[in-house]
């Protein structure tokens, strides 16, 4: 199906390369390690409105500080090794691929999906990673530190997702009482080949008044569906 290009720009600098080989980040004409540690190879695939990540590093402070002094080999020597780095500030290779460790999520922060997934919840393994989180923060920043912000995080993804809450009942209520458009029967079929409602993502919404089968999934669309499906979909 046809989509718009803001619909699909996040998705197709990826997904029509080949991933996970070595010249996606080391790329194939310039093979040198120092490419491959800056921050701006990553922001070839993790950017766009379905997953923010570069646009998250490039407005924080982190992303500031690399911004404005990347070009300085004083504050950022590439040359070296990540487990010898001792840079001015994290690049995303510094936090996420640590002494060269090829595995991104090895050491990943506890937060997935910019932060709206793994919330604490007091299971051992969000502590482990927790504590993961801080081992990596503090290099610069004290533990009491890193744990604050892991503190802050918590509340703001659920303040979030009372807020999300409260948006997708009321674009479920409006499909409910046939106010939605498109409805489901107006639109494509999805990838599983149903005409669904577009919201209706797994067991979240089961049976016939969503527009489809019992048991069956959905996906969420960015194009062809209602201002407020939209507006879940990017909240």
């Amino acid at each position: 199906i046809e989509r718009p290009p803001g619909d699909t720009a996040g998705c197709t600098f990826c997904h029509t390369s080949s991933e996970e080989r070595c010249s996606t980040c080391h790329q194939r004409h310039q093979f040198n390690p120092v490419v491959a540690r800056k921050s701006e190879q990553c922001k070839a695939c993790h950017w766009g409105k379905d997953h923010r990540d570069w646009e998250a590093y490039d407005i924080s402070i982190h992303g500031v500080v690399w911004q404005t002094n990347k070009w300085d080999p004083t504050q950022f020597d590439l040359t070296k090794k990540l487990s010898d780095a001792d840079y001015v500030g994290p690049t995303c290779q510094y936090c996420h691929l640590r002494g060269g460790h090829h595995n991104v999520q090895r050491l990943s922060t506890v937060y997935t999906s910019m932060g709206m997934s793994n919330a604490d919840r007091g299971a051992p393994l969000w502590k482990e990673k927790r504590d993961t989180w801080v081992s990596v923060c503090d290099d610069c920043h004290s533990p009491r530190f890193a744990r604050e912000n892991l503190q802050a995080m918590d509340e703001a993804c659920k303040d979030a997702g009372l807020k999300y809450t409260e948006t997708f009942k009321e674009a479920e209520n409006l499909m409910l009482d046939g106010m939605g458009e498109p409805m489901p029967k107006d639109l494509a079929p999805d990838w599983s080949g149903q005409h669904i409602w577009s919201l209706k993502i797994g067991a979240y919404h089961d049976g016939p008044k969503y527009g489809g089968k019992k048991g069956g999934s959905g996906e969420f669309r960015m194009s062809n569906c209602s201002d407020i499906e939209r507006v879940c979909f990017e909240s």
